[in-house]
C-alpha cells in the first residue's frame, strides 16, 4: 500500500490549481525546471539513464527556505561516454537504410546521478515528456492549460527506458514503472533479484546477471586454492543478493567466507574504521568486494592510512575495469582480478563522434562543459554548468583558452580501449531497434495481439514494444545477441588483471575468460603464467586449514566454517587417496593400505615355507631325523645276527626305524603352501604315523613282559606272542587310528584357508582341521597308545637289563609326553606359521626322543664296546 501511494505521489508531476490569481486557469510543473539533459526529436523517443554524478552532500534541510539543488562529490566521465554511446547508437540507427527506414529515433538522456530519489525524478520526467517552454514564478513553473499541445507532448514520451546502471535504483525505478508496463532495459545492472520475471516483468537487460559473475568469481578462487576469503559489499540489493548468492554456491567448491561484512553507502569515518577492524584480524589476504568505484574510493584510503598491505583484491564487475582508482591507488591494486563484462576491440566511428566537438556545443550543453572544465581544470565563459560552481576551486580556475583537445590528454570519456559497457548501451539501443524493426515488419492478421492485430510503430502501447524486445533476436558487431525466458543475456566475461605498465598506467590485462554456455567444467579459462600478483611471483596463500593429503581424513572442527578442520590419519586398514575426504574407506579383505595409507596394496600371504629361515631348518632337521634312522636302520641289518640286536627283536626294532623315518617324512608335508590335498593329507599322515611307532613300542614292550612274567612251566601264554601275532598287534593299534582318519575325512576332512583376523596386514594360509572333534581324536589315541606303552614299561622296570628296553621306552614316552602336552597351548594360542611350526617341532622332537632313547646306547654298544655284544655278556645276570 505504501509503495502505491508512492508512486501516485511521484506522478503527480502536473499539479491543476485553483482558487490562485496567478494561476486560476493554470498547471504548476512542481519542482524546479529541470533543463540539464541530452535530446533529440524522433518518432520515438528513448529515454536513457546514466549515473553522470555519483556521491551526493548531505545536508539537513530546515525548510525555512527554498530547497538548495543536490551536490554531488564527483563527476564521472565514463558515464558521460555511455550516454554519448547511446546518442551515437541512435543516430547510426537513423543513418542506416537497413533498419528501420521509415522511423526516426530520438532520444532523451537524463543524470540519475547514481541516486533513487534523483533517478525516480529523471524516470517520470522521461515518461511523460517534456512540458515545453515556460515561465517561473511563485517556486514552480505555471502553464497555460490550453495553449499545452498534447499531441507534442506525446510524441516526447519515452515508452522504453535504457537505464539504470546500479541494481538497487533500477529495482525503484520499475517498482513505479511496473504499474504502466514501461521496459526497462539495463546495460549495467547484475542483481540476481532482476532475473524475477513474476516481480519485474518488464526489466530486460544486455548485462549478464550476477548469477552467472558469481559461479564464476567461486570458480576462481578456487582455482587458485583460496578456501578461506573475506566478502564485503555495499548495504545495497546489489551487494546482498550477490553475497549470499556467494555463500550459497561456495559450498559446493569448499570455499569459506572468513567474514562477509556490509558498510553503508555514504562510509563515514566510524563505518570505514570498523571495516579496517575486521580486515586486519581476519587471517584471510583475499578480499571480495562488492560495491561501486565511489565506495571503494573511501576504502582504499582507509586501507594505505593503516597502512594494510599484500592484500588480494577480487573486484566485482562493478569496479573491475574502473581505471579512475588506479590514478590515485595504483600500489595498492596492483594485480586485482576481476571479471569485467565483454569487451569489443571498437564501435567504429564512436572515437571520432566523442572528440570531434564544437565549441558552441560544448557551452550550451551542460553535460559536456561540466566534462571540459574538470578535465582541462578551466573556466568556460558562459557556461552552463552548475555543479562545480559550489566548490571554491572553480572560481580560482583560469578561463579556457579554447586550444584544448581530447586527443592531447587522457580522459576516460575518450578511452575506447576497454568498451565495455558503451558495448552494452550499444546493445541495448539496437534491443530497441530490433523491437521496432519487427513490429514494423508485422502483417495485419498474423499479428501477436488480439484477433492477430499489428501495433502501430508510431503509436503503440509500451508493453507491445517490450513483446518484441523479448523475442528479438540479431547481431551486434558480429556477436549473436539473444535473451533467455528471464531477459537476461548469455553470459561472457573476461577475467582481468590490474598491471602496472612501464609508464606507470593501469593496464588491464585479459588473463583469462569465463563462458557459461560451455559444459560444466570448461567454463572458466585462465592463463595465469601472464598474472602480476600483488606480492612475489605466485599467488598468496589463503586457507584457514591445510588440506589433507592423502592417507588422511578431514576432522570438522565444532562450531567453525566446514574450512576449517584438523588432519587425521586413516583407521588401520583404511586409505584415502585424494585430497580432503570426509572419511577413509576400507581396503578389501586381499588387500592393505600402503605404509603412507595413500592406496591399498595386495597383502603379504604367509605361510611355512620352505623359503622362511625357520622352515629350512625343520626341512633340514626332517632330512637328517629320517636319514639318520635309515642309517641305523642299516647297521642293525648287519648286525642282526649279534646277540644284543637278537635280545631287543629285531623285526619290531626295524619296522620302529622304518615308521621312525615315516615319522620324519610326515613332518615336510607341515611345510609348504597349504593346500586341500595336502591338508588332507598332512594330518592322517601324522596320526597313522605315530600310531605306528607307538604300537610298535606296545608290542615289544608287551613281548619283554611276556617273557619273563608268564614263563612258569606249563605256561603257553608265548604262543600268542609269536612274531605274526606281533605284526598283528602292530596292525591292530594303528587300524583304529586308521578308522578314525577314514571317518575324519569323509565327515568333515581338512582343508585350506586364507586367514586375515588374527594379522590384517597379511593373509595366513594355513590348513584347517575341519573337525575339530576328529583331530583332537586323533591325538587323544596317540596319548593314549603312550600312555598304554608307558603303563607296560613300568612293569617291565626291573626286568634283565639286557632284554629289557623299559627304562629307555619310559624315558621316551616321559619325553614324548613332555613335548606333545607343550604342544596344545602352543597349538591353540600361536597364529600362522609358527603354530605349524610348534607341530612340526612336535613331531621331530618325539621322533629324536625315540630315535635317541631307544637306538643310540645299542649304536653306542656296536661301535664304542663291542665286547659287550656276545652271548655270554648277554645271558648273565
Amino acid at each position: 500500500m505504501a509503495s502505491k501511494l508512492l508512486t501516485f505521489v511521484l506522478l503527480l508531476l502536473f499539479r491543476c490549481t485553483s482558487g490562485t490569481s496567478t494561476a486560476a486557469d493554470g498547471c504548476v510543473f512542481l519542482g524546479e525546471e529541470e533543463i540539464n539533459s541530452l535530446y533529440e526529436e524522433g518518432d520515438v523517443v528513448i529515454g536513457g539513464l546514466f549515473p553522470l554524478h555519483h556521491s551526493p552532500v548531505s545536508w539537513l534541510e530546515a525548510y525555512n527556505m527554498k530547497p538548495r539543488p543536490n551536490m554531488y562529490k564527483y563527476f564521472s566521465s565514463r558515464a558521460l561516454r555511455w550516454m554519448q554511446t547511446m546518442a551515437f547508437t541512435i543516430k547510426e540507427i537513423n543513418e542506416s537504410s537497413d533498419l528501420l527506414p521509415h522511423l526516426k529515433l530520438g532520444f532523451h538522456i537524463r543524470d540519475s546521478c547514481d541516486d533513487i530519489p534523483v533517478s525516480l525524478r529523471a524516470l517520470l520526467l522521461l515518461v511523460n515528456g517534456l512540458p515545453g517552454k515556460s515561465s517561473e514564478a511563485d517556486g514552480g513553473i505555471h502553464l497555460n492549460v490550453s495553449n499545452i499541445d498534447c499531441a507534442a507532448i506525446q510524441r516526447t514520451m519515452s515508452p522504453v527506458i535504457i537505464g539504470d546502471a546500479g541494481s538497487g535504483v533500477s529495482i525503484a525505478l520499475l517498482r513505479s514503472l511496473g504499474s504502466f508496463h514501461i521496459p526497462l532495459v539495463s546495460y549495467f545492472a547484475s542483481c540476481t533479484c532482476l532475473s524475477d520475471q513474476k516481480e519485474f516483468p518488464t526489466f530486460m537487460r544486455t548485462m549478464p546477471s550476477d548469477a552467472f559473475q558469481i559461479r564464476a568469481l567461486v570458480q576462481l578462487v578456487s582455482y587458485f586454492n583460496w578456501s578461506w576469503v573475506g566478502v564485503i559489499g555495499v548495504e545495497s540489493d546489489y551487494a546482498r543478493f550477490a553475497i549470499q548468492l556467494f555463500l550459497q554456491e561456495s559450498v559446493q567448491y569448499g570455499v569459506c567466507a572468513a567474514y562477509t561484512h556490509f558498510y553503508p553507502v555514504g562510509l563515514s569515518e566510524q563505518a570505514l574504521d570498523k571495516l579496517m577492524d575486521v580486515i586486519q584480524m581476519a587471517s584471510s589476504k583475499v578480499i571480495i568486494n562488492f560495491s561501486s568505484e565511489s565506495e571503494m574510493q573511501a576504502i582504499l584510503r582507509a586501507i594505505r592510512r593503516r597502512n594494510i598491505d599484500g592484500l588480494q583484491w577480487i573486484a566485482s564487475e562493478a569496479w573491475a575495469t574502473a581505471r579512475a582508482l588506479w590514478e590515485e591507488f595504483g600500489d595498492v591494486l596492483k594485480g586485482t582480478l576481476g571479471f569485467a563484462i565483454r569487451r569489443v576491440n571498437e564501435i567504429p566511428g564512436l572515437k571520432q563522434h566523442l572528440v570531434n566537438l564544437k565549441p558552441s556545443s560544448i557551452r550550451e550543453n551542460v553535460f559536456m562543459a561540466e566534462l571540459w572544465e574538470e578535465t582541462f581544470n578551466c573556466r568556460l565563459n558562459r557556461s552552463v554548468n552548475n555543479h562545480s560552481h559550489g566548490a571554491d576551486s572553480y572560481f580560482h580556475r583560469t578561463s579556457c583558452k579554447g586550444t584544448e583537445s581530447l586527443n592531447d590528454v587522457y580522459s576516460a570519456y575518450a578511452d575506447v580501449t576497454q568498451l565495455r559497457v558503451s558495448y552494452n548501451v550499444y546493445k541495448a539501443v539496437y534491443l530497441v531497434a530490433h523491437g521496432l524493426q519487427d513490429m514494423t515488419q508485422c502483417k495485419m492478421g498474423d499479428g501477436p495481439f488480439a484477433n492477430g492485430t499489428c501495433a502501430d510503430p508510431k503509436n503503440f502501447k509500451p508493453w507491445q514494444l517490450l513483446h518484441y524486445m523479448k523475442h528479438a533476436n540479431f547481431s551486434a558487431l558480429g556477436e549473436k545477441v539473444h535473451f533467455d525466458h528471464n531477459g537476461d543475456p548469455i553470459p561472457y566475461y573476461d577475467l582481468v588483471n590490474w598491471q602496472q605498465s612501464p609508464e606507470g598506467s593501469l593496464q588491464l590485462t585479459k588473463v583469462g575468460f569465463y563462458d557459461g554456455s560451455s559444459p560444466p567444467g570448461h567454463s572458466l579459462i585462465i592463463n595465469d603464467s601472464v598474472i602480476q600478483w600483488p606480492v612475489g611471483k605466485q599467488a598468496s596463500r589463503s586457507v584457514c586449514s591445510d588440506k589433507c593429503p592423502p592417507g588422511f581424513r578431514v576432522a570438522r572442527r565444532k562450531g567453525e566454517p566446514i574450512c576449517c578442520f584438523d588432519c587425521i590419519s586413516c583407521a588401520e586398514g583404511e586409505v584415502s587417496n585424494k585430497t580432503d575426504p570426509s572419511k577413509c574407506s576400507r581396503c578389501s579383505l586381499d588387500k592393505w593400505p600402503h605404509k603412507g595409507r595413500d592406496r591399498c596394496v595386495p597383502k603379504a600371504t604367509e605361510y611355512l615355507s620352505y623359503h622362511d629361515l625357520m622352515g629350512i631348518a625343520l626341512c633340514v632337521a626332517s632330512i637328517l631325523g629320517t636319514c639318520l634312522s635309515l642309517f641305523i636302520l642299516g647297521i642293525f641289518f648287519i648286525n642282526k645276527e649279534t646277540p644284543l640286536i637278537r635280545a631287543n627283536n629285531r623285526e619290531l626294532s626295524f619296522l620302529l626305524l622304518v615308521f621312525l623315518a615315516v615319522c620324519f617324512i610326515v613332518s615336510l608335508c607341515f611345510i609348504g603352501e597349504p593346500s586341500d590335498w595336502l591338508c588332507r593329507l598332512r594330518y592322517p599322515a601324522f596320526g597313522i604315523s605315530f600310531a605306528l611307532c607307538i604300537s610298535c613300542l606296545v608290542a615289544k614292550t608287551a613281548v619283554v613282559l611276556m617273557a619273563f612274567r608268564f614263563t612258569l612251566p606249563g605256561s603257553n601264554a608265548m604262543k600268542w606272542f609269536g612274531p605274526k601275532q606281533q605284526r598283528a598287534s602292530v596292525l591292530l593299534g594303528t587300524a583304529v587310528q586308521v578308522i578314525i582318519c577314514f571317518i575324519w575325512l569323509l565327515t568333515n576332512p581338512p582343508y585350506s584357508e586364507n586367514i586375515t583376523s588374527y594379522n590384517s596386514a597379511i593373509i595366513i594360509t594355513e590348513c584347517m582341521t575341519g573337525s575339530e572333534v576328529g583331530f583332537w581324536c586323533t591325538l587323544g589315541y596317540i596319548g593314549i597308545l603312550a600312555c598304554i606303552c608307558l603303563l607296560m614299561a613300568f612293569l617291565a622296570r626291573k626286568l634283565p637289563n639286557h632284554f629289557n628296553e623299559a627304562k629307555f621306552i619310559s624315558f621316551s614316552m616321559l619325553i614324548f609326553f613332555a613335548v606333545w602336552i607343550t604342544f596344545i597351548p602352543v597349538y591353540v594360542s600361536t597364529p600362522g606359521k609358527y603354530t605349524v611350526a610348534a607341530h612340526v617341532f612336535a613331531i621331530l622332537s618325539s621322533s629324536f626322543g625315540l630315535l635317541v632313547c631307544l637306538f643310540v646306547p645299542k649304536c653306542c654298544v656296536i661301535f664304542l664296546k663291542p665286547e659287550k655284544n656276545n652271548k655270554l655278556n648277554i645271558m648273565q645276570r
